[in-house]
């Protein structure tokens, strides 16, 4: 669809609510946010409730090597995807919503939540892919002992000072400027991005998410150096991907936290 039409479709004027449809959009915000809070809930305390048997049953790392029956790789693919999607659908909240307006904007009688759900569907089949791919990475790393079992982190901090020195310098680079300015400009990626009916929206929700990926796939990185389940640290880098997202000042940020990372690099490597 060209650029022009696209912006009409978004920006498309609607008739004045009626108090009918006033209940039906506020039903609907209801509905939807409160999908993206279960969703989230339970996603952090699935992973809450793995990091606390991982912490207290020393047969977990056999459980986790990867062996010839796939059993383990399938559990550890499992892991990523969760928490990738504890991890990333609050920091994508605001543009499913907005999504959400721009479906009652284009057909106001339409209701909202189908085509707002398969958005959301499209952005969590990009993150199984980058999960696919972490998924390997781990599992490659176990099997040569460059990785450890246990707390499933880089045996070397030498190592993990490099990963630290490239996501830190990635902070800085076009790349990633360009994927978070999508990501930080909602209006104008629907702007560009627009496509109509249900498989437009799976496919728009799978272009943010391509687009989130690009943005901070080193931050997700730096999971093999503090520790994949490492709750705090999830935590952390959780709250750095919104703040990157919606802050004011959120690019200014994500410049500043990879001169830290470059500097935490450097320390460790040296240590």
């Amino acid at each position: 669809m060209p650029s022009s039409r696209r912006s009409r479709t978004v920006t498309s004027s609607t008739a004045p609510e009626t108090p009918r449809l006033t209940s039906l959009v506020a039903r609907q915000d209801v509905l939807l946010l409160g999908g993206l809070v279960a969703v989230t809930a339970v996603s952090w305390l699935y992973l809450f409730r793995l990091a606390r048997d991982m912490d207290g049953m020393g047969h977990c790392a056999e459980m986790m090597m990867p062996g010839a029956d796939g059993m383990s790789i399938g559990w550890i693919l499992a892991m990523w995807v969760v928490m990738m999607v504890a991890m990333m659908v609050p920091t994508a909240a605001p543009m499913t919503l907005l999504y959400a307006r721009f479906c009652r904007g284009h057909s106001p009688s339409v209701p909202a939540v189908p085509p707002t759900s398969l958005f959301l569907v499209g952005y969590v089949v990009a993150w199984t892919l980058f999960s696919a791919a972490a998924t390997a990475l781990q599992v490659g790393l176990q099997r040569t002992a460059v990785m450890s079992l246990t707390d499933m982190k880089l045996v070397s901090p030498a190592a993990g000072g490099v990963i630290l020195i490239v996501a830190g310098l990635f902070q800085w680079t076009s790349w990633k400027n360009a994927c978070l300015s999508r990501c930080r400009s909602p209006i104008g990626f629907f702007m560009t991005e627009w496509r109509d009916g249900t498989g437009g929206a799976f496919v728009m929700g799978l272009h943010h998410g391509l687009f989130c990926i690009g943005c901070c796939w080193t931050l997700m990185l730096l999971l093999f150096v503090l520790g994949a389940m490492n709750m705090l640290w999830i935590a952390a880098l959780t709250a750095l991907v919104l703040i990157e997202k919606v802050a004011p000042q959120g690019d200014q940020v994500a410049r500043a936290v990879g001169v830290a990372m470059v500097g935490g690099g450097v320390w460790m490597i040296a240590a």
